[in-house]
């Protein structure tokens, strides 16, 4: 059974930093591009990035966050990461883990595609 396990989400002030982990289990963690993924209050779900299942574990990143949010993976304890710094109000929202449902190289975030975990919430406020 395929499992996604989010944590280190929390309250953070603007400005903050917070790291996000993925604990997955149940499916060979390393052939899978993973995602993380986001819903703020009223807002529809906002694809955040991406990292390749290829050697590289190559990282796509969305303008929103670029520059500000780092991806990465960790295939040999089965965990994603997403490092997020100078956090900014809008960036309040429920953020997901994701695993691609099939194999193969990145080619842009689908949700039809994809299977989410239970997410953690982050709150950026002062």
């Amino acid at each position: 059974e395929v499992q996604l396990a989010e944590s280190g989400g929390g309250l953070v002030q603007p400005g903050g930093s917070l790291t996000l982990s993925c604990a997955a289990s149940g499916f060979a963690f390393s052939s899978y591009v993973m995602s993380w993924v986001r819903q703020g209050p009223g807002k529809a779900l906002e694809w955040i990035a991406s990292t390749d299942n290829d050697a590289l574990g190559r990282a796509f990143i969305a303008d929103s966050v670029k520059g500000r949010f780092t991806i990465s993976r960790d295939n040999a304890k089965n965990t994603l990461y997403l490092y997020m710094d100078r956090l900014k109000t809008g960036d309040t929202a429920m953020y997901y883990c994701t695993k691609d449902l099939y194999t193969g190289p990145f080619k842009g975030w689908v949700r039809a595609y994809n299977y989410l975990g239970q997410g953690t919430q982050v709150t950026v406020s002062s």
